[in-house]
Formats: structure tokens, C-alpha cells, sequence
């Protein structure tokens, strides 16, 4: 069973069904989809962390480094964030006066009603997928929702404009949550999540953590700064980085985080959705770093079996 950010229609369940086929809950909440998984009602989730027009989704890294029992990223789903504008049976788009839409949605259509419906009165609701069964209703006082092709499926709506958006090129990242267990195997094209706690602000606090990235090359694709909701002023680092924590050169990194930082949240190590691999300079290769380790054996006079003991 996996749990999803629902209601059934929204862009999270259009993305489950490009991973799983296995039923699946939906939950009202981003904190009810992990707090399910955390209590075992569910084996997963599925949430939404990441849209390259919004920004971190706040939810998801707050409750994944604050919201209680530890949980890891299994894998991540990036899903083209393509808006229909959903009507009943019969009405065409010259007749759209009144829309009704999530306001995410709406912030990322705002130019394109201008432009096209420049007439047309958009009200924002709870999700995309509650604008589609909104419209669906015949004594519903709205003429069309902007919501997922899915959502218009669902409630038998007619798209009357696909491709509504104002970046075409918008992508939302979601990822699989489990309870700690055994890590995806690295594939060579991996991500790792963490969180990294400052044990004090001062100057030179955040550089000292892109520090222990940067000596061992390790390129990073997200960082973002968060409350931690503790007092005032107080913020920790949200971090993804290239690579997987099975690699050297990242457990050296994580390992350096933890000597300089007042805490390290792990989030897991997993195969990147878009499978690029990280460009990994001269000295930072995994057989580069063995090759140090068997040249540091002989100057102390032992084999590599004792020291992996």
C-alpha cells in the first residue's frame, strides 16, 4: 500500500501512476501522507519536494527533518508540470468567464488567462483536482478549472486548452519515502538528502559546509535554508548532492558534516529520475580513493584485511 498527497487527480497521483501500480491512499495532507508511512499504515509515500518555479515544496523538507521518526528517499519522480483548463461537456473556451483553480496552479497560469481569457475571473481553491470535480458539477457557478489532464479524466470534463502554463519547461520533483532500511544499490547516477544543523550562526558557518562538499568534489544540485522552528533566527541547510552515500568520496563528506555540525539528518542515497551522471574530477573516483587508502596501509604496516576489521 502506498500513500499519496492527494485527492485522487492532483499532479502527485498523476505521477504515482508513472511508478506504481500497487493501491494506494490518498491523504489530504503532505504530513499525513509521512506520518502514515511512519506508523506503518502505509509501506510508502509519495509527496512532492521540489518545483522549478516555486521552489522547495516547505512541507515536505519540514516534516522530513522535523516531523518526528526518521525516514529515507527511496526514489524521486519528476513529472512535466502540463495544466489543462477542464470544462463540462458543451462549453467552449470563448465561453469561460469564471475559473477556479489551486493557487500554485494559478501562479504558475496567471499570464496565460491574461493573455488568452483576459475577461475570465480565477478563484483559488484547496487543490486542482477539487477545481475538476467543482466543475463537473452542473449547478457548479464556475465554467472551468485549471487542473491535471487527470483530474479532468476522472470527472469527465472536456479540455478545451492543453499546455496551459507560463513556462513550459516546468517540472515538479516528488519522491518515495519509506522507513529506514536497506539503501537502493548506487547506480553511478544517485542522489543523496540531508540536513546539516549549524551548531551556531556565525560568519562563515554555511561555508564551512559547502567546504566539506567542495574538497572532495562533490557537487550539489539543491540547498535550500529552513527554519528549524526552535527560536528565532535559527536555520539548518537542506541539501542534495550528486552521488551516493555507498561512494567514498560521500561518506567522507557526511563524515565531515558530522564532525563540524551539531547534527546530520540523513535522507537517503538514490537513482536520480533523470539518470545524469556527476562529472567526477581527477582524485575523487572510487579508485582513487582506494589507492590512497593501500598506499596509507603500507606506510603503517598493515593489509587492507585489517583494516577493514
Amino acid at each position: 500500500m502506498i500513500g499519496y498527497f492527494g485527492p485522487a487527480g492532483t499532479f502527485t497521483h498523476q505521477a504515482l501512476l508513472t511508478v506504481s501500480g500497487a493501491e494506494a491512499t490518498p491523504y489530504t495532507t503532505v504530513a499525513g501522507v509521512l506520518d502514515a508511512v511512519r506508523s506503518g499504515e502505509v509501506e510508502a509515500g509519495l509527496v512532492p519536494i521540489e518545483n522549478s518555479v516555486e521552489g522547495g515544496v516547505t512541507a515536505t523538507l519540514d516534516n522530513l527533518a522535523l516531523g518526528g521518526n526518521p525516514l529515507v528517499i527511496v526514489r524521486e519522480v519528476l513529472l512535466p508540470v502540463s495544466f489543462v483548463l477542464a470544462v463540462r461537456p458543451g462549453v467552449e473556451l470563448a465561453d469561460v468567464k469564471r475559473i477556479i483553480t489551486h493557487p500554485h496552479a494559478h501562479a504558475q497560469t496567471r499570464d496565460w488567462v491574461r493573455l488568452t481569457l483576459p475577461d475570465a475571473q480565477v478563484t483559488e481553491g484547496g487543490s486542482t483536482a477539487a477545481a475538476a470535480a467543482e466543475v463537473a458539477d452542473p449547478a457548479s457557478r464556475y465554467d472551468g478549472a485549471i487542473c491535471a489532464r487527470v483530474a479532468a479524466d476522472l470527472y469527465g470534463l472536456d479540455c478545451v486548452a492543453t499546455d496551459v502554463a507560463d513556462n513550459p519547461d516546468a517540472v515538479t520533483r516528488f519522491v518515495l519515502v519509506r522507513k529506514p532500511g536497506a539503501l537502493p544499490e548506487p547506480t553511478g547516477a544517485d542522489k543523496t538528502t540531508l540536513v546539516a544543523y549549524m551548531y551556531a550562526d556565525h560568519s562563515g558557518a554555511l561555508l564551512e559546509i559547502l567546504e566539506q562538499f567542495a574538497m572532495r568534489g562533490v557537487n550539489l544540485t539543491r540547498i535550500e535554508s529552513r527554519p528549524t522552528k526552535k527560536m528565532f533566527g535559527e536555520y539548518c541547510f537542506s541539501i542534495d548532492a550528486e552521488g551516493h552515500i555507498g561512494e567514498p568520496r560521500l561518506r567522507g563528506t557526511l563524515k565531515g558534516l558530522h564532525r563540524i555540525c551539531r547534527e546530520v539528518t540523513f535522507l537517503g542515497s538514490y537513482p536520480r529520475a533523470d539518470q545524469v551522471r556527476p562529472k567526477i574530477a581527477r582524485g575523487f573516483t572510487a579508485d582513487e580513493y582506494e589507492a590512497a587508502e593501500v598506499w596509507m596501509d603500507g606506510l603503517l604496516g598493515r593489509t587492507s584485511h585489517e583494516r577493514s576489521r
